[in-house]
Formats: C-alpha cells, sequence, structure tokens
C-alpha cells in the first residue's frame, strides 16, 4: 500500500494525486473508439482503468488488435466482393465502391468484437 500525502488549499485538504508514465504512442481511432465508449457507457471500469493506470495500455492494444483484424479481413472481403486489380484498371468507381463496402463491414466486425464489449 502507498501512502497518500495532502496538499492545504483553502480551508480544503486535497489528495497528492498523479498518473504515472504514460505512453508517447498515440492510440488511433479504435484506441479512441474504444475510449468514448468506455467512458460513455462503462465509467467505472474506465475510472477504474485511468486511476489504476492501465487506461492507455488498454487502448494501444485494442488499436493494434483492429489494426490487424483489418488487415486480415480487407483483403478476404475484397477477394469475395470481386474487387480486383482488373476491376481497379477497368471501372475505378465501381472498385472503389466495393472497396469501401467492404471496408465498412470490416469497421462494423471491429466494432462489434472489440470496440463494443
Amino acid at each position: 500500500m502507498f501512502e497518500l500525502t495532502y496538499t492545504k488549499v483553502g480551508d480544503y485538504y486535497i489528495p497528492d494525486l498523479a498518473l504515472g508514465d504514460q505512453p508517447d504512442k498515440p492510440i488511433g481511432l479504435y484506441g479512441h473508439m474504444r475510449q468514448n465508449y468506455l467512458k460513455e457507457y462503462r465509467p467505472g471500469l474506465f475510472n477504474t482503468m485511468v486511476l489504476n493506470g492501465t487506461l492507455f495500455p488498454h487502448l494501444a492494444e485494442v488499436d493494434e488488435a483492429a489494426q490487424r483484424r483489418m488487415d486480415v479481413l480487407m483483403p478476404q472481403l475484397a477477394r469475395t466482393a470481386g474487387a480486383t486489380e482488373e476491376l481497379k484498371a477497368h471501372d475505378p468507381m465501381r472498385w472503389v465502391g466495393r472497396m469501401n463496402n467492404c471496408k465498412a463491414r470490416v469497421e462494423e466486425i471491429i466494432k462489434d468484437e472489440l470496440i463494443y464489449v
């Protein structure tokens, strides 16, 4: 256990609390989505993670896992949707539409599996 120190401000004693060292690595899109979800719908867990110093490592881990999942699923769905290099050369707008559709599907999978749990 650790001992708390206090600072007197006016008539009140305020505990001297400080967060531990946080990583310099940026969180990324999916980490921010997870942070917003925790803050909005799981405030108890969010506050516990902030106080324990485990929030930022958790958000970085979720972001990395989401990026890995995106890297695996996008080529599979693009192949299934027929978004080939031939289509890209002959009809670029259709190719873009199919790729956007694939990305939206993958993002929904990621949100369901990693963000909103």
